[in-house]
């Protein structure tokens, strides 16, 4: 209940509806969850692309029987998480998205109407713009507003002030840092993190894109990429697998078949026992990225 989600949706949202819930410490414990699914009958569960990935490796399809809404957020969903529960336990993930700052959700795919690979579609009431952002081909940077944003922030620097939320399309607006791109039916596809793009050889390459090609060559793996600086290109991308046997030629062919140009495939690899994670499930890419500056490449 640290975090905004957490305590209203894993929280008040059951307080109010009326409906049971059962908290647990840590979402850490991939062997434990799913027994305690099964002896609570859960019907619902929250959760992110990385602990659904361990959840499945050892929960069985009795396990998860009683669910009937799964949904992933904090973190993009990997295509084979999103596979295996499909296969082994017949479940269809629902993929949301959001920001604390937003209360904190955006947009849910619906169970009547899922499209995978999108966040699905706004919620109603949310008024978005997509702002194009030079050297990005598609999409924008979604800025939103709505009844769910916040008030806005207390700053250290100024006590006792409360100072609203702006961004360049105005105060009442929220720059969510993300780019996406809304198709015709409305639903929202992520592209990436302004902050996770890399400029390599004058090219925006999004960080999203990369763990992408990285997933569809070792889809059982985790991988979460990261920059360095590059004398000649720029930056150069290191990708962090807990794969070791992933080779730079494997990537090449996820690409080719992903579609995807070659500059988005990485140059250095470093093989790792596990990627460090938030307690949300999130990605720690700070450390990540500390680690890729301290990095040896690997020829």
């Amino acid at each position: 209940m640290f975090h905004s989600f957490g305590l209203t949706a894993g929280a008040f949202l059951p307080l109010f509806s009326g409906v049971s819930s059962f908290l647990y410490t840590t979402p850490l414990h991939y062997k434990q969850i799913p027994a305690l699914i099964r002896e609570q009958r859960a019907s619902v569960l929250f959760g992110t692309s990385t602990f659904f990935a361990n959840y499945a490796k050892y929960a069985t399809p009795e396990d998860f029987r009683s669910l009937r809404i799964v949904v992933a957020g904090a973190e993009k969903l990997a295509e084979s998480v999103r596979e295996i529960w499909r296969s082994k336990f017949g479940i269809e993930l629902l993929e949301g998205y959001g920001a604390t700052e937003m209360a904190p959700v955006l947009a849910v795919n619906p169970l009547t109407d899922i499209h995978p690979g999108t966040v699905g579609h706004l919620l109603p009431g949310v008024d978005a713009r997509v702002i194009q952002l030079a050297g990005i081909r598609r999409g924008g940077v979604l800025h939103v507003r709505g009844p769910n944003l916040m008030l806005g922030y207390y700053r250290v620097e100024r006590p006792g002030v409360l100072e609203a939320p702006v961004s360049e399309l105005g105060t009442g607006w929220y720059n969510t840092g993300d780019v996406v791109e809304i198709d015709h039916a409305g639903f929202v596809h992520i592209l990436g993190r302004v902050k996770r793009f890399a400029k390599v050889a004058g090219e925006m390459i999004s960080l999203e894109t990369v763990e992408a090609i990285a997933h569809q060559a070792a889809p059982d793996a985790q991988h979460g990429a990261a920059t360095t600086q590059d004398e000649q290109r720029g930056e150069a991308i290191v990708l962090f697998t807990t794969a070791t046997d992933l080779s730079r030629e494997r990537l090449l062919d996820a690409a080719r078949a992903l579609g995807l140009p070659e500059i988005a495939v990485p140059r250095r690899l470093e093989y790792i026992e596990a990627l460090p994670v938030f307690g949300t499930g999130k990605i720690d890419y700070v450390t990540l990225q500390a680690l890729a500056c301290a990095a040896s490449p690997i020829n």
